[in-house]
Parts: C-alpha cells; sequence; structure tokens
C-alpha cells in the first residue's frame, strides 16, 4: 500500500487542499473556499493568484474555477496507459452493441478511476466522467478488480478507505464482500445490483495479462428495468467476457 510521505511539503498539500476544494463546490469565492478548507482567506487568496497565474484555475470576476489545464494532464495520464489505447475500441463497440453505457476503469492508489465512458443509443446519464474516482467495493468494476488482487492489497484498501455506503445495497461487511469476490473468480465476472446508483445495475468483468496481472476492468450499466433476469446474469455477461477476451488477446499480442 501506498506510504505516507516521509516529509510532506505542506504548501502542496495546501494547494491540492484549495484544488479539491473547488472542485467540490463546483466553483467559488475565496471566502467559500476558506471556509471550505479551513485556511486564512489572505492564504488562499495567495495560492488562488499562484495558480491562475500557472493557468491552473481561472477567475471571473472573484469566482474561480479549475482550469482546463489540468484536462491536459489528465489526457496525458490516460493516454500513457497501454490498456486504455487497446480496450478504447472494444468498449466503444460494446456501447454499440448493448445500446448502454460501456465503461473502463483501472485502480490507483486503491480507488477506481473511469478511463473511458463510451454511449450507446439508449444509455442513461449518470454523474460520473471520464477521471471520476469511485471506491471499489461499490461497484462490479471495481469488485472485479478486487477479485484479482492479493487478499492482503485489498485489506490494505479496506483499512485505507473503508467500506462507506453509497446505497442501502452496498455491501459494507469485509466477510460478505469477500464471498462476493471468490464467487466472482469462480464464474469470471462481477454485479452490481444498485449498489452504487439506485435503478443502476452493472455487469464487469477483468482485464487479465498472460500472467494473471490485474490491468483493468470493463463493464455495462443500464438501468434496472432494463437490465434484469437472463439479461442481466447470462446474455449480458457472456456480451462482456466477449469484449474482454479480446482486450486480454491484443494486450498478449500487442
Amino acid at each position: 500500500m501506498e506510504m505516507p510521505a516521509k516529509n510532506p511539503i505542506k504548501s502542496t498539500e495546501t494547494t491540492f487542499r484549495i484544488v479539491e476544494g473547488l472542485q467540490a463546490l463546483d466553483g467559488a469565492g475565496v471566502s467559500e473556499i476558506a471556509a471550505h478548507t479551513d485556511l486564512p482567506r489572505s492564504t488562499v487568496h495567495n495560492y488562488l493568484s499562484t495558480l491562475e497565474q500557472e493557468e491552473y484555475v481561472v477567475n471571473d470576476d472573484g469566482q474561480y474555477e479549475v482550469g482546463i489545464r489540468f484536462l491536459e494532464l489528465g489526457a496525458y495520464a490516460r493516454n500513457r496507459r497501454q490498456i486504455y489505447e487497446i480496450a478504447e475500441p472494444e468498449v466503444t463497440g460494446l456501447a454499440e452493441e448493448t445500446g448502454e453505457l460501456a465503461n473502463l476503469l483501472i485502480e490507483e492508489h486503491g480507488r477506481g478511476t473511469y478511463l473511458q465512458r463510451a454511449r450507446g443509443e439508449q444509455a442513461v446519464q449518470v454523474e460520473a466522467h471520464v477521471g471520476t474516482r469511485v471506491s471499489l467495493h461499490s461497484t462490479a468494476l471495481g469488485k472485479s478488480i478486487l477479485a484479482h488482487l492479493p487478499e492482503s492489497r485489498v485489506d490494505e484498501i479496506i483499512e485505507r478507505h473503508g467500506l462507506e455506503p453509497t446505497t442501502p445495497r452496498t455491501v459494507t461487511d469485509r466477510e460478505e464482500l469477500f464471498d462476493q469476490l471468490e464467487e466472482i473468480r469462480e464464474r469470471g465476472y462481477a454485479l452490481d445490483d444498485e449498489e452504487r446508483l439506485e435503478g443502476l445495475r452493472c455487469v464487469a468483468a477483468p482485464i487479465l495479462s498472460n500472467e494473471d496481472r490485474i490491468l483493468g476492468a470493463v463493464s455495462v450499466s443500464g438501468p434496472s428495468h432494463r437490465i434484469r433476469d437472463e439479461h442481466f446474469r447470462k446474455s449480458l455477461p457472456k456480451r462482456v467476457l466477449e469484449t474482454v477476451n479480446v482486450i486480454e488477446l491484443n494486450v498478449t499480442y500487442s
């Protein structure tokens, strides 16, 4: 598990507190950020002015927002991932074929991050977007990944991030989670039955290297009234597994 920095730089920590505060508040003035971060107003103003100077935030008449320059860094980080380049056309095809929302997720620092979200004709609109980070235990994608991590690593993730519920159906008990992870390994795919968002179901499968190293996971999400019965437990898992198989072959021979 990631260890805390031996000698953390306070100014760096403060910078990210302020940037993340801007994100959480969806843009804000100096006073709002100061209250949100519990920092002096003068300190917040100095940091925001510096971030504006470096073009990482924008100032619209005293209202600060996260700047688009962060997108350059995020796009660079995503494009450096071989799995994104290989999986992107397959995930897009999965969305087109199913008509639903298809996703590619990876694990980093014990959380899941969406690298791709492809929309089919019937895809529902959800709040997550490329770059959104989610708890691994509350999604089919995340559980697919957890199922192929060492037990000690899963315990470290639980210790660090907990098992907080996002809906009444979220798994919040360690033993229940480990039982589910064993089932996922046996059948090859994971299910999310309204565990992250009420009314939304998801089917996901892990992407494994030829050394059985977990590279990420692919899923299809849709409303529970449309993804149900045989479609939820047989036909859709079969299609997701077929997509993952193609991705794994391309990873092996790329």
